[in-house]
């Protein structure tokens, strides 16, 4: 029998059962789950729990529950699947995934980042009920450096192929020659016969131009292989075509084909897939850098752990779409998904919007960084874990490098060249078009001692080291240098360096975005308040990493709006406030940290007392405003890093600067002074989502003066309530500190904000949400759920 194509790929993420602890007998097929909580994946029970300092997980995990959980679903089978190959496809289980089918242990995948896949065909009743069971062990710790999260996190898909089938991951699509007006494209595609005999059958591919979701794509190349495949044999198709007029990938132009593949017999359709794909060409040289197709790139790049904040490690698509959006907007043009796979919505995002990625498979090897990592399971796992990655991931136009590991522990050791060269050369075979960095420091080690590691890889990858590069330069001149991770503060020096030597390709800041666990790293800190680095000492109640560009709401801090103006010509003029030094000591900064400064002009107490103001700029000069009278005047060149500080005594009024050329002023910023909290304002990032049951709605909540200004100082309680198809599953203000529950219907604001995130039900209709406060005049919006 043929297989449908509405019946390859099925989201299997509805309606499982879910209970916390360990169910000892749970996998039988005849364990009673009534009284199992019932919820949709993904789910990270971490998340939903409260945040205490006595748990295992740490500062490092995040100060969350851990422990071990179990999931079930009781689902249907088709009489007409038996003869086909059903499976079942995990994204991504954090961590120890044990799965049973009716009873059947399918076995242990230890890594929490990697997708794979169980054949269930041999265990099914067909035309009857079955019984899937997941037991996810989460309980030793500490077995990560930043949160985790805990349980079915990603997407869980049932698949069903006909015996004469695509196996999975088993296309790989490669364009190896390109021009501006026409490109090649290679397409080699694995047919696997399950049957007992000898098949011939026919591998048709259409390629096709992606435009609109309303668009019906039009083909523009096809072609038509006839092979035989031997029974039990896996056989590999080449198939070459030529694009006229060929659209290329870029972040500024992200354009994107369609290969669509179908296996045919006899006129019947036994499987079919679709690829997206992308026509790009790279290079890296240390004569000329990186050039994607033939223009030199500087990396402005980021580093982003998994996480979405509030809700945890769950890796709805919408989360994973916006967290490349909010990317995007800050000026990045790449990022590092430091320091494991991400999900493939957020590949599938950087695609489609326009986002180069170092994909990246593990933060340690064969020496431990915690206690329970993946040290304990790399030599028995480490090619699974490779080839999940490289499969998976290798028809993604935006990977443009991929990474083997990040600061590992051995560094140092002759081993570690053996392992790196192991893992590096295992990565090449999989995919030889691209280059393979990985993170290297010193910490205090010599640096030429690692010569023979990086002479493993393609790209040097420095964490914090770009002090050497001139030297290294002149040493081994034909290494790529690329700055893997930076301090924050240190932005113009790492622009400065990529900017003036070819060498060097640019810089990933660590870090993009604010995340959960790693806790403290990049704080500031008040008198009276601990001293020290994360690393240092327990700093509860910091539950995760204040380093970010941007922070969990999705709101750019001042650095980030300094680093786009470095690499990219769009903004011109910022104006902020260095928050003053409280009157009874000093502010002091952590390594990662930069100084606490914000969009306001509000400072009650400091009243005739200087305020530092900083104006980031692009233009040649800058002139700074009080109330319509001149503060001054300053440069803004490169000798001054496009920036200037006016020390300025603090009085309630209008804050403006403006940027000089040539004696006339352009780009007017303005901060005001606000009154005391009066309203509340809100801003959705959507107003129109799928009624799926997993789109999403975030909503920012600001706190307004009665003329409009931010109350940068509200630190209101917000009740939050949703009507209609539709739930809040998370709520958020940005502040590390606030260890209150980000699964609830209240939070405080911080700095005048916070956030909720609303999700779609499987009915469509209006979602009205509503906000208040004591006090202050609430306001609410309407989401349409289709």
């Amino acid at each position: 029998m043929a297989q449908q194509p509405s019946e390859r790929k099925q989201l299997f993420d509805h309606d499982w059962k879910f209970f916390l602890g360990d169910a000892g007998a749970a996998g039988s097929e005849g364990y009673s789950d009534r009284q199992w909580r019932t919820l949709d994946l993904p789910h990270d029970w971490s998340i939903e729990g409260e945040f205490n300092a006595e748990y295992p997980t740490s500062g490092g995990g995040g100060y969350v529950q851990a422990g071990i959980g179990w999931y079930r679903k009781t689902f249907e089978v088709p009489a007409s699947w038996e003869g086909q190959n059903v499976s079942i496809y995990f994204e991504g289980v954090y961590m120890n995934a044990e799965v049973f089918i009716n009873g059947q242990s399918l076995g242990v995948h230890p890594y929490g980042y990697t997708s794979f896949t169980h054949d269930l065909s041999p265990f099914l009743h067909f035309g009857e009920e079955n019984v899937i069971a997941v037991r996810v062990d989460n309980s030793q710790q500490t077995n990560c450096r930043w949160y985790s999260g805990s349980g079915i996190y990603r997407h869980v898909w049932l698949r069903v192929t006909h015996p004469i089938h695509i196996p999975q991951w088993g296309v790989a699509i490669t364009t190896p020659e390109i021009s501006s007006k026409r490109a090649t494209v290679e397409i080699r595609t694995r047919v696997k016969n399950e049957t007992d005999v000898l098949q011939q059958v026919e591998l048709s591919t259409h390629l096709s131009r992606r435009g609109r979701e309303e668009e019906t794509p039009r083909s523009i190349a096809k072609s038509q292989t006839t092979i035989d495949v031997q029974p039990g044999e896996e056989r590999e198709v080449l198939q070459t075509f030529r694009i006229k007029k060929t659209a290329l990938w870029t972040p500024e132009t992200p354009n994107l084909y369609e290969a669509q593949l179908s296996i045919t017999q006899n006129g019947e359709t036994l499987d079919g897939v679709e690829i997206p794909f992308g026509v790009r060409t790279i290079s890296f040289s240390a004569e000329e850098g990186f050039k994607l197709n033939g223009e030199s790139v500087i990396f402005n790049g980021g580093c982003v752990h998994h996480d979405n904040g509030c809700l945890g490690a769950k890796a709805y698509d919408r989360a994973e779409e916006r967290k490349v959006e909010l990317l995007k907007a800050a000026g990045f043009n790449a990022v590092r998904t430091s320091h494991n796979p991400p999900s493939e919505a957020f590949l599938e995002a950087c695609d489609r919007l326009g986002l180069l990625v170092i994909d990246e498979i593990y933060d340690g090897w064969r020496d431990e960084k915690t206690p329970f990592d993946h040290h304990l399971y790399i030599d028995e796992w480490w090619q699974r874990d490779v080839a999940s990655m490289v499969l998976r991931d290798r028809n993604h136009p935006s990977i443009v490098m991929w990474s083997s590991g990040n600061e590992i522990i051995e560094r140092t050791n002759p081993e570690a060249v053996e392992t790196a060269d192991m893992l590096n050369s295992y990565i090449r075979s999989l995919d030889p078009t691209r280059p393979v960095t990985s993170a290297m420091t010193t910490w205090g080690q010599g640096w030429e001692i690692f010569d023979p590691l990086f002479a493993t890889h393609d790209v040097g990858g420095y964490n914090y080291q770009l002090h050497y590069a001139e030297s290294d330069h002149e040493r081994v001149p034909s290494r790529i240098i690329l700055q893997t991770e930076s301090y924050p503060k240190d932005a113009f020096f790492c622009w400065d360096m990529a900017d003036k030597h070819d060498y060097i390709i640019g810089d990933f800041v660590w870090t993009a975005m604010d995340y959960l666990g790693e806790s403290g790293i990049g704080r500031y800190y008040y008198p009276g308040e601990p001293d020290g680095e994360h690393w240092e000492a327990e700093l509860f109640p910091w539950h995760g990493a204040y380093c970010g560009d941007i922070d969990l709401l999705g709101w750019r801090k001042p650095i980030s709006h300094y680093r786009d103006m470095l690499y990219n010509g769009d903004e011109m003029l910022y104006l902020a406030v260095r928050e003053p030094n409280p009157h009874d000591g000093k502010i002091k900064l952590t390594s990662w940290a930069v100084w606490p400064t914000w969009e306001s002009w509000t400072w009650p107490g400091y009243e005739g007392q200087d305020v530092e103001v900083e104006v980031y700029s692009r233009y040649p000069k800058v002139r700074l405003y009080l109330d319509g009278k001149l503060i001054g005047e300053q440069p803004t060149t490169r000798a001054e890093e496009f920036k200037a500080t006016f020390s300025v005594p603090y009085q309630p009024g209008e804050l403006k600067a403006v940027g000089v050329v040539d004696g006339e002023e352009h780009s007017p910023a303005v901060l005001k002074t606000a009154s005391g909290a009066a309203k509340i304002q809100l801003h959705a990032d959507r107003i129109a989502i799928h009624a799926d049951g997993q789109d999403l709605s975030f909503v920012i909540v600001e706190i307004l003066d009665e003329n409009g200004v931010l109350q940068a100082d509200a630190e209101h309680e917000l009740q939050f309530e949703v009507e209609g198809p539709g739930s809040i599953i998370a709520v958020d203000n940005g502040d590390l500190r606030d260890t209150d529950s980000y699964v609830g219907t209240t939070r405080h604001a911080w700095n005048g904000r916070a956030m909720v995130v609303v999700k779609s039900s499987d009915a469509a209709g209006e979602i009205r949400l509503s906000v208040s406060s004591p006090g202050l005049e609430g306001a609410s919006l309407i989401i349409s759920s289709k």
